[in-house]
């Protein structure tokens, strides 16, 4: 009766029920139940699970040693040239000509577009040349007129110097009878004075004439002034070039200096770059240069230094140097050979980057990959 069985032990609490003890059952306390924790997923065998903010660590740092590796490369690659040769980033340029008008007038023809490779006097556009031509026309009667009125002159030369003749004449005849009683010497005199009113009219003649050649020269220069005006509204290229741009078109109005095109001068290419200074102190005019665009890695271009700039300037921001310490540089100018631009002048553009070397030092060779088949 004292003794407890199993039947009469009260049964476990459910997880979460509160433990309650009886009098009956003193001394017995049930083992605690376990709380509802989330179950985390069994870990895939032989992977790991890494943070986000790692995995983007890891990117960056491979971003930042390919950069590194880059400039490396770049400086590397620049430290291979001879100490007597320099380098400096450019662009080839071209020289640009404008083709403008000479006087306000009307666009009545066009006679090249963009990309039109053109000739030293070959015509590009007409301007209207309407009122130009009358005022020839009216030039060109004046210039007749002129040559009448010359014309007139010498005859009334000619009439002057028939009267001064017979004035002299009678002059003679009058001293003979003079001297054998048979004229008085009032008949001399007024001899004389015929005579002299002969030469006065001779002179005003030859006056006449000189004026009236004056005024033949002068219409005979409006004719010419005309006929170059007129010229000169035919529109030509006045060198070989490229048609860069067009900026007008038939029809349209422009005042006198009016921009029609906008050509390159395939005789004049060249590359500006920027040297540091103890660089920029060793080079001389004339000096050997190579241009090696980024178009044409493999083709060295021969060039000669053209100018070098007397003062100092601001590193522009599309320029890159061996060095950023080196605030202020120098710009040099090299020059491609004229005669090897005409041979190629179909191959010239302008605006494509790349690298100038210069040579500072008559006595080094240029190596391999700025020789390249510059010679072609």
């Amino acid at each position: 009766m004292g003794q407890e069985t199993e039947t009469s032990r009260p049964a476990p609490p459910a997880a979460g029920e509160d433990i309650k003890v009886s009098p009956g059952t003193r001394g017995l306390v049930p083992a605690p139940a376990r709380a509802n924790f989330p179950v985390l997923p069994p870990t895939p065998k032989g992977k790991s699970v890494r943070p986000r903010w790692l995995r983007g660590a890891f990117a960056v740092a491979i971003v930042i040693a390919g950069a590194g590796a880059a400039a490396y490369w770049w400086q590397h690659s620049r430290s291979q040239l001879p100490p007597g040769i320099a380098s400096g980033n450019g662009r080839i340029e071209a020289d640009e000509i404008d083709v403008d008008t000479k006087f306000a007038g009307r666009i009545i023809e066009i006679l090249a577009d963009e990309g039109d490779m053109v000739k030293a006097g070959q015509v590009v556009a007409r301007m209207d040349t309407q009122d130009l031509a009358a005022s020839l026309k009216k030039a060109e009667a004046q210039v007749e007129g002129a040559r009448k009125a010359v014309a007139e002159a010498k005859a009334n030369v000619a009439q002057a110097i028939s009267q001064q003749v017979l004035a002299q004449q009678e002059i003679n005849r009058a001293n003979e009878l003079v001297q054998k009683g048979f004229q008085t010497r009032e008949v001399l005199d007024q001899r004389r004075q015929q005579m002299d009113g002969a030469n006065a009219v001779l002179k005003a003649a030859e006056a006449r004439v000189t004026v009236a050649q004056h005024a033949l020269e002068a219409s005979t220069h409006d004719v010419e002034l005309y006929r170059v005006n007129i010229a000169d509204n035919t529109l030509v290229a006045p060198k070989d070039g490229r048609i860069q741009y067009r900026i007008a078109n038939v029809g349209e109005v422009l005042p006198a200096g009016g921009k029609v095109f906008t050509m390159l001068d395939v005789s004049y290419v060249y590359m500006d770059a920027y040297l540091p200074t103890a660089e920029a102190g060793r080079v001389k005019i004339g000096a050997d240069a190579r241009i090696v665009l980024d178009a044409y890695p493999n083709v060295a271009i021969p060039a000669k230094v053209s100018f070098i700039a007397t003062q100092a300037q601001f590193t522009p921001k599309t320029v890159e140097t061996k060095d950023e310490r080196d605030k202020l540089m120098f710009r040099i100018r090299v020059k491609i050979d004229p005669e090897r631009l005409r041979a190629r002048a179909d191959a010239v553009r302008s605006g494509l980057p790349g690298l100038a070397y210069v040579l500072l030092d008559p006595a080094v060779a240029w190596p391999p990959k700025l020789q390249g088949n510059a010679a072609k």
